[in-house]
């Protein structure tokens, strides 16, 4: 199986497979990592941070041919699901819809954000089990450092997780037909200290999510 592995942080791709041999590449501007695990011809990028940035790396690499978009790396924990490292199941945009006098009205990512709302999750592709807690996680183009804003997200989409580029990739993946998962570690409480706590936690939660990648994989 070909798989694209996308992050948003260099950290995040750099703990996949760390020390392995591989080949770097440069395709439709991302620096592509190359490697083989377990029989699996492996292609991951950092995207850099965002859901532009989230998208346009899912299209470069599926102009590669990959069978699986799949995203790893970090999140803000919004919920009490117990774990700190997670099967991602399905994702919604937390910051797609229409700014009304009333508040916000969240829409399904692509729809026409005009009239009565409907919201429904993008699904990953079930992954093998190894053990981790499943959970939703919610993306929008801005680091959450506020527990009342974690709140509404929450309780809006009954979400887990929180990041910045998931959403995107599930979006860009459903549009292309290719199956897409996520494994996420949680690095802080999307509140007021989660900057200092993200920096903190990059790399133990980095690593955590790149060692589930590679166990899940070795089982696909």
């Amino acid at each position: 199986m070909r798989i694209g592995i996308i992050t948003g942080v260099q950290a995040e791709a750099e703990a996949f497979c760390a020390g392995a041999a591989a080949e770097r590449a440069t395709t439709s501007r991302f620096d592509v990592r190359t490697l083989t695990h377990a029989g699996h011809d492996i292609r991951i990028t950092c995207c850099g941070i965002g859901k532009v940035n989230a998208a346009m790396a899912a299209m470069a690499l599926a102009t590669q041919g990959v069978d699986l978009l799949m995203i790893i790396g970090t999140a803000g924990k919004l919920s009490t699901l117990a774990g700190d490292c997670f099967n991602i199941v399905d994702a919604f945009q937390g910051d797609y819809g229409a700014s009304r006098d009333d508040g916000f009205a969240h829409y399904n990512a692509g729809a026409w954000p005009i009239g009565p709302t409907t919201l429904s999750p993008f699904s990953a592709m079930l992954l093998p089990e190894i053990g981790l807690p499943k959970a939703r996680i919610v993306s929008g183009d801005c680091f959450v450092e506020s527990a009342a804003h974690a709140a509404r997200l929450r309780d809006t989409f009954a979400a887990d997780l929180v990041d910045m580029e998931t959403a995107a990739l599930a979006q860009a993946a459903t549009a292309l037909g290719i199956p897409w998962a996520g494994i996420k570690a949680t690095t802080d409480d999307a509140n007021g200290e989660s900057g200092g706590d993200f920096q903190a936690n990059l790399a133990r939660a980095a690593r955590a999510a790149a060692e589930a990648a590679e166990q899940v994989i070795a089982k696909l």
